[in-house]
């Protein structure tokens, strides 16, 4: 009787192979307290338990809603590509926006002040680079709406991260003479409807990073607005924020590149 390894032979030793390996740990979660200053803050860890060599860091920062589900789903995902990833809490422990007003109060409050939103992301690389997971030497930050400006900012500010990527973010900053400080790679994914961002905007950016000869790259989505990358966003591009699905999975693929050649 011929058996599976006389057919297929490269199969059996497949099956052998699956057989023999550890079935993969599952992505571990944990809420972290840290501190800026004085005051508290309480991020969200995620991490795959299975893998014991140190690895690289993803800071994420959420939209202006504060830290949520959607930011702890992205880091979450991220953990499961292999990264330790952080959900900053730009805010502070418990400090939410309960509606859209009081979320613009609150964003508009740190955007107005740079040092302050810029200490808040430092805190939390910070507290990702202790991790004894992580490489100090490679953490990203990303960040989604008003976390795309605070992951620039972070960058801006002279933090040693390997790269940056903004989805959907506001670009402009108070002083564009920052860009000197940029020490890692920029990478924006940006739709090329959002009302939020005007052009000017847009190409006050791309000057910025041209004359502080930051490495830079800015990927634009055709049709899609403000928000494209969130479910929760609804699907009328007329209100100006919606969710594009072909934009959310090119926008993921284009970071996972970036991530990948900055690891290299």
């Amino acid at each position: 009787m011929r058996t599976i390894s006389d057919v297929f032979p490269f199969l059996a030793l497949a099956l052998a192979a699956a057989v023999a390996l550890p079935a993969s740990a599952a992505v571990k979660t944990e809420v972290v307290e840290y501190k800026d200053g004085d005051q508290l803050c309480e991020g969200f860890l995620a991490y795959d338990d299975a893998v014991k060599e140190k690895r690289p860091g993803v800071v994420v920062v959420h939209e202006w809603m504060g830290l949520g589900d959607y930011a702890r789903e992205r880091a979450t995902k991220l953990a499961g590509l292999g990264y330790v990833a952080f959900a900053a809490d730009i805010y502070g422990k418990g400090i939410r926006a309960k509606d859209y007003k009081e979320a613009g109060q609150l964003a508009g409050k740190y955007k107005g002040d740079l040092p302050l939103l810029r200490s808040r992301g430092r805190a939390a690389f910070d507290t990702l680079a202790k991790n004894l997971r992580v490489d100090p030497a490679r953490i990203f930050a990303i960040g989604y709406c008003f976390g795309g400006t605070a992951a620039l900012e972070l960058a801006r500010s002279g933090a040693p991260l390997a790269g940056a990527v903004s989805f959907h973010g506001g670009l402009a900053t108070k002083d564009p003479a920052d860009a000197k400080n940029v020490k890692g790679r920029v990478l924006v994914l940006h739709g090329a409807a959002d009302p939020y961002v005007p052009p000017a905007e847009v190409a006050a950016f791309q000057k910025e990073m041209d004359d502080a000869k930051v490495d830079w790259q800015m990927v634009f989505y055709s049709g899609a607005v403000h928000s494209f990358t969130n479910p929760g966003s609804g699907n009328d591009p007329s209100k100006g924020a919606a969710y594009d699905a072909k934009a959310d999975r090119r926008s993921w693929e284009a970071m996972k590149a970036f991530f990948a050649e900055a690891t290299k």
